[in-house]
């Protein structure tokens, strides 16, 4: 989001991102693939560019 000039503010305003989309990602919490494409597409930017997979030890 700093790179691309775009504040959380902006996001909520101007793109209609709930804060509670913008609290999940934060926290590392499950989001919907939806959610991830919705904030590739605000961003410009590829899902690996906003998250990445961490396997699970217990696994």
């Amino acid at each position: 989001m700093r790179e691309k000039g775009i504040s959380q503010y902006a996001l909520i305003k101007k793109y209609n991102v709930s804060p509670a989309q913008i609290t999940r990602l934060k926290r590392n919490e499950s989001v919907s693939t939806h959610t991830i494409e919705m904030f590739c597409r605000i961003l410009d930017c590829e899902v690996g560019d906003i998250m990445k997979y961490i396997k699970d030890d217990e696994s």
